[in-house]
């Protein structure tokens, strides 16, 4: 069963919360995150990505970083930017997308879930990331990036959440400048946090890791790092666990830059190997399973995996793995998505125009918007133990950094 906790956040004082909160550091890179915060001496990516304040030339992965981001944070701290909470809490944190609304416990979660399978996986890990993230915590002594976890929902958790957000205001209630709204209750009364956690402890079998893979693997290896210097808190580490009837999962498209030394009409006469292939009249976005769309040289055209080209797993039926087999790695050569440099991607809140001009710009050859994962599929795939292919999901809307940070010493 599920362990979590209350803890004591920093956050921000009030009146400068929307100012601080900030996109997750993974979202942006270094060049977009030096434009959102040049004017903004409260962003919490100058903490997240602090290579905003040092030269552009600066490794992004260098001491001279982490370094900076720890001592930013002290000021934050040292300005009543950010304050801690005098007692642990749990947080409710509601993300608001146009018309769909979803609500997410904000607490810490044992790393002792994670190591022991409580918390369960989807994705493998890349040893570089892993890395970034280690270093970032172990130097900051902060947990600044929140994992987000999904558990199956509970008709008693969600009414004693939706009872919390009716009888309190919220601590802040603030619409981003992307037009997400975001609004944050404190839950501090004993009674409700010890009902809270009884529930995981006795309720809720596992959990399951949405978006965040790399943070809740740097978490578990920072306290493992620490041996006796270990502190309480980082036997946990922080998470947003949101209820799976709230969760929408967007497509996670692809860019690749080159046609492995084939011109298109090669190139399209392999594909209909595997494929029922359609030049479209304008852009295609899939509406169903085992359907792509394929922006190639100006044009769109419609995908359908035939028959036989795919096997019926878990893992091998999914439109990842179908664009994978057939497409990725024996026409374009590209074996490992995690480490080949010619394939990037491309989360589906930012469209198929960011598709198109990827390769309309000349830095793309072509692109691929795919179907999305469902909460079901994933479930059952971390369920049974297996991993899906990298970067199979994409979840919005997300949480904004700097709201709730974990201190771990």
């Amino acid at each position: 069963m599920a362990i979590i906790s209350p803890f004591r956040a920093l956050r921000p004082a009030k009146e400068l919360a929307s100012r601080v909160a900030s996109l997750p550091y993974d979202v942006l890179n270094s060049a977009e995150a030096r434009t959102v915060a040049e004017k903004n001496p409260y962003s919490f990516l100058h903490i997240t990505k602090a290579e905003i304040d040092l030269p552009e030339s600066t490794d992004v992965h260098s001491d001279k970083v982490y370094n900076k981001a720890a001592d930013n944070l002290f000021i934050f701290r040292d300005n009543k930017i950010l304050i801690r909470d005098g007692q642990p809490a749990y947080y409710i944190y509601e993300l608001t997308m146009g018309k769909r609304k979803q609500t997410g416990l904000v607490c810490v979660s044992a790393i002792s879930d994670y190591e022991n399978n409580i918390i369960k996986k989807h994705e493998l890990t890349r040893p570089e990331k892993e890395l970034d993230r280690i270093n970032h915590m172990r130097i900051t002594g902060a947990q600044t990036g929140n994992v987000f976890l999904a558990y199956k929902s509970n008709v008693t958790l969600s009414m004693l959440i939706g009872y919390w957000k009716k009888a309190h205001e919220p601590a802040y209630d603030f619409v981003a400048d992307d037009g997400i709204g975001h609004r944050v209750w404190v839950l501090h009364d004993p009674q409700t946090i010890h009902e809270i956690t009884a529930i995981f402890l006795k309720q809720i079998p596992s959990t399951y890791i949405a978006d965040g893979h790399h943070r809740a693997a740097s978490a578990a290896k920072v306290k493992k790092a620490l041996g006796k210097e270990a502190s309480p808190e980082s036997e946990y580490f922080l998470t947003t666990l949101f209820p799976s009837d709230e969760l929408h999962i967007m497509e996670y498209n692809r860019v690749v830059n080159d046609l492995n030394g084939l011109d298109k009409n090669s190139f399209l006469e392999k594909l209909s190997k595997s494929f029922r292939v359609v030049k479209m009249n304008s852009a295609y976005s899939p509406d169903r399973l085992h359907n792509f769309g394929m922006y190639l040289e100006g044009n769109w055209y419609h995908l359908e995996a035939k028959e036989n080209s795919f096997s019926d797993d878990p893992i091998g039926i999914l439109d990842v793995s179908i664009l994978h087999e057939n497409i990725l790695s024996p026409i374009l050569g590209i074996k490992d998505v995690r480490t080949d440099n010619r394939i990037d991607f491309v989360g589906g809140i930012r469209g198929l125009g960011e598709l198109e001009k990827r390769v309309d710009s000349g830095q793309m050859k072509l692109a691929f918007s795919l179907y999305p994962v469902s909460m079901e599929q994933l479930f059952n795939i971390a369920d049974s133990g297996q991993i899906m292919p990298p970067k199979s999901t994409w979840f919005e809307p997300k949480l904004r950094d700097g709201l709730l940070t974990h201190l771990i010493r």
